[in-house]
């Protein structure tokens, strides 16, 4: 089976790979089970200056990576310059962090009849990563970074269309002078993760990507009582109430919707405006939505780039002519351009009802479904009205509305007039049908840890 490299922006077939034979993934299993059992006695000094000389070649690396993963997903040339910079960021991040993160939790002694009481962190050993293409480098480093820091050995099973940047990313660890094998690339179908998910040697695995994919790795960790932490899809809301500010939010929207040419799960999606403010809010959103620049992903002034693949494209037209069949109404955008590569418009519909399958599923691509909410009971139920819960996001300067919309928006992320993003420093994950567990912060580094408690009784000694 070939793995191959195809730009979204041409079709053209840039490179092809080789997927690993079942005797060349067992000798990887193999060495990174053998660099487990070493590596989690390394200190955190010698894992924190192998991030740190990882962080210092991503800068150096950039022009050269930025041009990989625009050529083979269609991200802008700026999205992924920016991408890379954030991924320098995070290993640094956890370089400094970790060590306190992962010290001893020190309990009352006294309260358990112990000399000494605490929890200690400890590596799990062998993790496997399923990652997805839409941030090729920081979904990957956002589980390696704190993953490594631990003491873990990372697998990486990445999405096929992604081949080069996923080997890059090996490539970088070692370079950084990590121990060889401590970070591995899989280049495999997916139908080879079962196997390696069910081999022993594997403690636990982390998987971003759709919520089918999500299901099928739940149930084969599950069956081996392995650890798993889940980040699926997401079909977010922007709920905008009266006392917005309505240009700010207007602006804020077409980016959270047409980031990374409107693929990423924690894209806002469905935007819910009180009926006050509807009709000033949806101008100036679709008119921001219009203005927004279609092309050549490798342009400086691009906004939007091509969708990563043909069926993604596809995907993303049949929820927007369902819709429409069915009595949505287009204010901009929903007509495929002609010409070569997978581009859609920026596109914005209204009147949606629970007939139509844009309702309940994610629109992946630069889609925005807008819904007039009567007052904030009823925004808030439309924004509950999903399987879906990993971001959101209100726009008020009303202290009760955001506390309330805080208690109720039912998420795992709320974020207050701006839009939800992932930083290092606090935890990223969902609820429902967005997964479970979660990524970055001390919550995130912890995750791949036994949290080894610790009763020392009584020595006897100076008593």
């Amino acid at each position: 089976m070939a793995i191959a490299s195809t730009n979204p922006a041409t079709g053209e077939t840039i490179r092809e790979f080789d997927a690993l034979s079942d005797s060349e993934v067992e000798e990887k299993l193999a060495t990174a089970a053998r660099v487990a059992r070493e590596y989690r006695h390394t200190g955190f000094d010698e894992r924190a200056a192998g991030l740190r000389r990882a962080a210092d070649i991503l800068d150096a690396d950039t022009d050269t990576l930025a041009a990989t993963m625009t050529a083979e997903m269609g991200k802008t040339i700026a999205a992924a310059k920016a991408e890379i910079g954030k991924c320098a960021k995070g290993l640094r991040y956890y370089a400094d962090a970790a060590p306190a993160m992962l010290a001893d939790d020190i309990a009352d002694a006294d309260a358990v009849n112990a000399s000494r009481a605490l929890h200690r962190f400890q590596p799990l050993g062998v993790i496997l990563a399923v990652m997805p293409w839409n941030f090729p480098l920081w979904q990957v480093i956002r589980f390696a970074g704190p993953g490594l820091m631990a003491g873990n050995v990372g697998l990486l099973k990445h999405a096929s269309n992604v081949p080069q940047t996923a080997l890059y990313l090996e490539e970088l660890f070692r370079r950084a002078g990590l121990p060889e094998g401590v970070f591995q690339t899989l280049l495999i179908s997916s139908g080879q993760i079962e196997d390696i998910l069910k081999d022993p040697r594997v403690a636990a695995a982390t998987l971003t990507g759709s919520e089918g994919a999500g299901r099928a790795v739940g149930e084969t960790a599950g069956a081996q009582l392995k650890k798993v932490v889940l980040e699926l899809g997401g079909s977010d809301p922007f709920v905008v109430l009266p006392s917005a500010d309505l240009a700010a939010a207007a602006k804020t929207a077409t980016t959270a919707r047409c980031q990374n040419n409107g693929q990423s799960c924690i894209a806002a999606k469905r935007f819910i405006v009180h009926t006050d403010v509807y009709d000033e809010f949806a101008e100036l959103f679709v008119a921001e939505m219009a203005a927004q620049k279609v092309g050549d992903p490798t342009a400086d002034d691009t906004d939007i780039g091509p969708l990563a693949t043909e069926q993604g494209r596809t995907d993303v037209t049949d929820l927007v002519d369902d819709a429409v069949a069915k009595g949505a109404k287009v204010l901009t955008g929903g007509t495929v351009p002609d010409g070569p590569g997978w581009f859609y418009p920026p596109t914005v519909i209204s009147e949606i009802t629970t007939e139509m399958d844009i309702y309940g599923e994610e629109v992946f691509g630069p889609v925005a479904s807008l819904y007039r909410a009567t007052d904030i009971d009823d925004a808030l139920r439309i924004a509950n009205d999903t399987d879906f819960g990993l971001g959101s996001n209100v726009w008020t300067t009303d202290d009760a509305e955001i506390e309330r919309c805080i208690d109720e928006l039912e998420a795992g992320q709320v974020f207050v007039n701006g839009m939800t993003t992932s930083y290092p420093e606090i935890s990223f994950g969902g609820i429902k049908n967005s997964g479970h567990g979660r990524e970055l912060a001390t919550f995130g580094i912890r995750e791949f840890c036994n949290v080894k408690t610790v009763w020392v009784g009584p020595t006897g000694k100076n008593e």
